[in-house]
Order: structure tokens, then sequence, then C-alpha cells
């Protein structure tokens, strides 16, 4: 059996837990990033309405500190902390790392599957009661959710935004002691 056939693809549960801890990591990213803005706010939220263009100016560094964070760790190793805290590997259908378009790509499915979570509470239902937002936001998260569900039918174990990106996340064996 060739290299390429003995990988086995990452389950759900280990990919959330690679999330949880990616995500741990870009939250203190985005603290940091916070920290930089706070001189130039002079006691005021950063909001468009307090401070006009250094919101979108922040929100910009935001959005390219999280594309950053991602894409340099996928092209690199294909690991993220937390993939490598979980033994996990991101790589192109092919066994290759991936490229920047493809993670790129790959980031922008992601992006996509949660427009219906922010349009629709900033659009739609922002002005709808906690309970009625809540119900909505949750169903807003089921084109993401079905996303990493289709890890548990699909026969590679890839979930639906691996196979349109034509990535896949395996599970790398342990380390021999």
């Amino acid at each position: 059996m060739s290299e390429q056939q003995e990988k086995v693809g990452a389950g759900l549960l280990r990919r959330l837990g690679a999330i949880v801890y990616d995500t741990l990591l870009v939250i203190a990213v985005l603290m940091v990033i916070t920290f930089l803005f706070v001189p130039f706010l002079q006691g005021r939220v950063l909001v468009p309405q307090e401070v006009g263009a250094l919101a979108y100016l922040y929100w910009l560094v935001q959005i390219a500190a999280v594309v950053t964070f991602f894409g340099y760790f996928w092209t690199r190793r294909g690991q993220t902390a937390g993939m490598l805290a979980w033994r996990l590997r991101l790589e192109q259908t092919d066994g290759a790392n991936v490229s920047w378009p493809v993670a790129l790509k790959r980031m922008g499915i992601l992006i996509a599957l949660l427009i219906p979570f922010f349009a629709g509470d900033w659009l739609i239902w922002r002005e709808w009661s906690a309970p009625q937002r809540r119900l909505m936001n949750g169903l807003a998260l089921l084109p993401l959710a079905a996303s990493y569900l289709w890890v548990w039918i699909d026969r590679d174990r890839r979930a639906l935004h691996d196979r349109w990106s034509q990535t896949r996340v395996v599970l790398l064996p342990k380390a021999r002691r």
C-alpha cells in the first residue's frame, strides 16, 4: 500500500479539539491587536460611530491576522498549534502541502458557510427578542455544522469544505519514543 492510501482521515472530535485550541490562540492574537489600538482611542469605543475609519482599519487588521495565522501554518507544515497537539495535518488530496491559493479557498468556503449567521444577526433578526435570536443564530450555523458532520458519513472522513477545497485533514501516527 502506498503512503497516500495508508493515511487516515481525521475524526470530528479531534478536529473540534484542534479548533478549540486554535480558537484560544487566535483570541490571544486578536487581544494583542486590540491592545495596540487602545492608545489611539482616547477613551472611546472601537466602533465606527465613535472612531470612524479607525474601526474599519481595526477590523481589517483582525481579518488579516486570522488569515495570516491559518494561511502561514497551513502552507508551511500543514499544522496549526491545535492541529499539532491533536496530531492532525491539513494537506491537498495528493498529500502535498497546501498552497496559499488553496488555503484562501478553504478559508473562503468556511466564511461562506458562516454568512447566514453573521448576515442574519446583522441584517434581519437583531431587533427580535432574545429567544428568537438564539434560535435563528443556531439555525444559521447549520451550514457550517453540516459541513463538519459530513465527516461521519464520508468514506474518506472529509468535511464538505475539505471536498470543495480539494484538501483533507489526516491523522498522523504517534511519534515513536
